[in-house]
């Protein structure tokens, strides 16, 4: 083939390849944040050009083309190489941007899980506060006399300079503890999902009654303060971890039951990977939820306004990065996990 017939086929695929290059191929993070901008060569069709690059390169220097035509290729080879082979971000990085963006990208994908999680937890946990409002005595159907008595002194008011929540034991033994038993509530909510998506329900609502009686009894006698004060601040990444969780448990046990067009077993495997990544996220929620717990939820001389503005912040802060974290990211690995379910 002569020289001009060959950079005649090839021209538009090296401009629009230099044009990529010079738009897409410098800072990944420029790259990420303009991406709507930009409507030229696609970034998932980068190495296949990439590969026919070097194929045509090889072609002109084997035909003996002209160094105008092999310099231009090899040039955009080399550009394109440093782009491909770079060195990948720190794994502190893909850590800190996994949780900043790509977590709520898969919890937002996953919203009709989400949704139903907060409902089988949150309207369980409102229909028992309510009811022993109305019916005091209902909590000792849940409790006995024994437990009732823990709580209250727990939370007693006529003590304010002691620690909120507790009996005994040092911050640090209390943050070991909370870790222990949130995450062990956490697993529990997501791997019973295994039971046909049953355990999660059963979980979701145990938890919110729970979580509603024992409310709803130290508000009844008089100690509610000292309880609100005490919850409000690590509630925010607690109990939404614990949703979080059981949302991924939902989807375990719906991929399990109804796996769709695809093998229950490729269904499975899918759910449990999305749940793992969820887990992760889950994971350092409650590692958050548990050092606030340990060493600002128990303080009990601190003003309740105090207290409950910092509670306000968490919550606004908690939602925010759920819904509007990771809009302005590209990740692979997640945008392809949420095409299979159907994404700082």
């Amino acid at each position: 083939m002569r020289q001009e017939t060959f950079v005649q086929r090839h021209q538009a695929e090296w401009i629009a390849l230099e044009q990529w290059l010079d738009a897409r191929g410098g800072s990944a993070r420029k790259a990420r944040a303009h991406r709507r901008d930009w409507h030229g060569l696609r970034d998932h069709e980068m190495p296949e050009r990439y590969r026919r690059l070097c194929q045509q390169l090889a072609l002109a220097r084997r035909r003996g083309y002209s160094a105008v035509v092999t310099d231009r290729l090899q040039q955009l080879m080399q550009r394109g190489h440093g782009v491909l082979y770079r060195t990948p971000a720190p794994r502190w990085r893909r850590a800190v941007e996994f949780l900043l963006a790509g977590f709520p990208r898969l919890v937002r994908a996953e919203k009709g899980a989400m949704l139903a999680a907060t409902v089988l937890f949150v309207v369980p946990l409102l229909a028992m506060y309510v009811a022993i409002q109305l019916q005091p005595d209902l909590s000792s159907a849940l409790y006995d006399p024994v437990q009732l008595a823990n709580f209250e002194q727990m939370y007693d008011p006529a003590d304010p300079n002691r620690a909120l929540g507790r009996d005994d034991g040092t911050d640090v033994a209390m943050f070991g503890f909370y870790i222990w038993n949130n995450i062990s509530i956490a697993f529990r909510v997501f791997a019973s999902g295994l039971l046909a998506g049953l355990g999660p329900i059963l979980s979701l609502g145990s938890e919110g009654i729970r979580a509603g009686a024992v409310a709803s009894h130290l508000q009844a006698v008089g100690h509610g303060d000292p309880f609100w004060r005490f919850v409000c601040g690590h509630a925010a990444f607690e109990l939404t971890a614990i949703v979080i969780a059981g949302g991924a448990g939902l989807r375990l046990g719906l991929n399990l039951i109804a796996p769709g067009q695809r093998r229950r077993v490729d269904a499975l495997v899918e759910a449990g990977r999305r749940g793992g990544l969820l887990c992760v996220g889950v994971f350092v929620m409650l590692l958050i939820a548990a050092f606030i717990e340990a060493f600002w939820s128990s303080i009990g001389w601190m003003p309740a306004w105090i207290k409950y503005s910092v509670a306000a912040a968490l919550w606004t802060a908690v939602f925010m990065w759920l819904l509007a974290g990771g809009r302005n990211r590209l990740y692979a690995d997640e945008d392809a996990a949420a095409s299979g379910a159907g994404g700082a």
